[in-house]
């Protein structure tokens, strides 16, 4: 990975000290970026930079525009890593476009990034910037499997992302940002159906779902709606869009006593291993496409740090607010993931019982 372009280029990384934000932090020195240091914490901001030397310390409060701009000041581009986003992307975004310069963030919560469509996607592109939310685990690497199998359709049916995970360990960030989403929908569950958001009261429901080879046919919780019913609709044309959940999972994240992850090698990774299948179906016919990993929070950095290389180098498809799927060529993004994801598109298939 890497086109060597990245030589002395300096990012800022909102939210450095947190637990994805180092994982990024370390991804944009792999690739021979500048991480330049910011967050709300200066303390924790100085702790990081002892572990790192050389590196630039640029404390910023959201409540603090003229700190986000000195933040921001000779940076190439901006990662915004500091949820809950509901509070942090509104600010970052607005001292991105301040400062003309791209941004991506790993927003996981489905408002906050409804939130980024809405109220920023006129004046992006009016001002030809790049805006990439959800450039994650969840909403990035979902839309860009989509993406990948939808191959030449232009519309289809239905599209499923099916999460196995092995367990889901959720940092104190996740279980915030978990926190915030469900205050602002006041405890109702939230999915896409006939074209658009809707929230409701139904429980979910159990269902086995064939993941592929190594993990085989899982129980999933049915309709867990993660933040790719915002950015596969974004730009497919698809009027359901659904996304399961290992019951495994699912459970780890819902106990109040389940730790946060613990790193297992020198990289910080944790044990946790991961599949996701994207399926499309249209009529009869669907498509899918798969990836493996390890760490959902480690590999949304190499997502991040990627998204933040190709917009950087120009090998964009649009401009404004777009999703993954929508800005760069899915599968192609994808292959360059290796060897931190391995992808694999699966191509097409009769729909069982059609």
């Amino acid at each position: 990975m890497g086109t060597g372009t990245a030589q002395s280029v300096k990012v800022t990384v909102y939210g450095a000290y947190g637990h994805t934000g180092r994982f990024v932090v370390a991804e944009l020195r792999d690739r021979g970026f500048v991480p330049i240091l910011a967050g709300r914490d200066a303390g924790k901001l100085r702790a990081l930079a002892a572990s790192a030397p050389g590196l630039e310390v640029r404390p910023a409060s959201i409540d603090d525009p003229a700190s986000l701009d000195r933040a921001l000041t000779g940076a190439a581009a901006v990662i915004n890593c500091a949820g809950p986003f509901a509070l942090t992307a509104a600010p970052v975004i607005e001292a991105a476009l301040r400062a003309g310069i791209p941004y991506v963030d790993v927003a996981a919560e489905i408002e906050a990034n409804v939130d980024t469509f809405t109220h920023f996607a006129g004046r992006a592109r009016a001002a030809g910037a790049v805006i990439v939310p959800a450039m994650a685990f969840y909403g990035g690497l979902g839309d860009l499997l989509t993406t990948a199998a939808m191959g030449d359709w232009t519309t289809a049916d239905e599209a499923t992302v099916a999460y196995g995970l092995s367990g889901w360990h959720p940092t104190p960030g996740t279980r915030i940002a978990g926190t915030v989403s469900r205050e602002r929908r006041s405890g109702r569950r939230v999915r896409y159906t006939n074209g658009r958001l809707e929230y409701h009261d139904t429980e979910p429901t159990l269902l086995k779902w064939p993941f592929p080879d190594p993990m085989g046919p899982r129980e999933v919780i049915g309709d867990f709606t993660m933040a790719d019913v915002v950015t596969i609709p974004s730009h497919l044309s698809i009027p359901e869009v659904r996304t399961h959940m290992t019951t495994e999972a699912a459970g780890d994240l819902s106990a109040p006593d389940t730790p946060a992850p613990t790193a297992t090698d020198e990289t910080g990774r944790s044990d946790q291993t991961f599949l996701v299948e994207a399926v499309v179906r249209s009529g009869h016919t669907d498509r899918r496409a798969v990836a493996t990993g390890q760490d959902i929070y480690a590999v949304t950095a190499p997502l991040a740090v990627e998204a933040t290389d190709r917009i950087l180098t120009g090998r964009t498809h649009a401009t404004g607010v777009a999703s993954a799927g929508q800005i760069f060529d899915a599968a192609d993004f994808l292959r360059a993931l290796a060897p931190h994801i391995t992808f694999e598109p699966l191509g097409r298939g009769r729909v069982e019982g059609a």
